[in-house]
């Protein structure tokens, strides 16, 4: 079993803590990694592009000259998809672009991300956020000691008021649940931070 450093919020070692090989030494797994996240933008995938075809354009159904006699080719309607202005034909409509994908493939993408993230330094066990007051200072303040330089992702089930509201204006820092955690947030993000308490959860949840 993989045994890491807990640390505080100040950056300083608290403690340490022994994790699943399963879940946090498992073989990354890059095709599962790729089907997981493909998944997930499917599914954020707003899917709302739309073209009117000939019955939603405007412009009137009469039809514009006799069918035969005047010399040209027979036309029924100005809304035809030939027509300038006309209808568009097997054109884009509102769709769901979302599947579903197996269980076990979700479980073994975000053992794969997690273990990826451990090996290479960029996901750290906090003993917990404690933070005293809902101000985005003190969150960057906190990421900056614990060397965030860029993109983090807090993992917390617990997370306080004074959290939320601390991490949600900063640019490149989500929190999410436990239950919420994908590997497209943990691959999105530069350092990931998981409480003590989530981490155990998670050694134990994802075997």
């Amino acid at each position: 079993m993989p045994k890491v450093d807990v640390i505080n919020l100040q950056n300083q070692k608290v403690g340490e803590l022994e994790l699943a090989d399963a879940v946090f030494g498992a073989a990354v797994n890059q095709n599962l990694i790729y089907e997981s996240v493909r998944n997930y933008m499917a599914g954020i995938r707003g899917g709302n592009a739309a073209t009117k075809t000939r019955h939603e354009v405007a412009g009137s159904g009469k039809k514009l000259w006799k069918q035969k006699g005047t010399g040209r080719a027979r036309s029924g309607s100005i809304r035809s998809p030939l027509w300038r202005h006309g209808g568009t034909t097997h054109g884009p409509q509102p769709r769901d672009y979302s599947y579903r994908l197996p269980k076990k493939m979700l479980l073994g993408a975000l053992r794969s991300a997690l273990s990826a993230k451990l090996a290479s330094g960029e996901l750290k066990i906090v003993d917990q956020f404690a933070i005293t007051e809902p101000k985005a200072k003190l969150v960057r303040t906190a990421l900056d000691t614990l060397t965030a330089t860029k993109t983090a992702l807090l993992v917390d089930n617990s997370a306080s008021r004074n959290l939320e509201l601390g991490s949600r204006n900063l640019v490149g820092v989500k929190l999410v649940a436990s239950k919420d955690l994908t590997t497209y947030d943990l691959l999105g993000h530069k350092h990931v931070f998981i409480s003590k308490a989530v981490a155990e959860k998670l050694s134990e949840a994802l075997k």
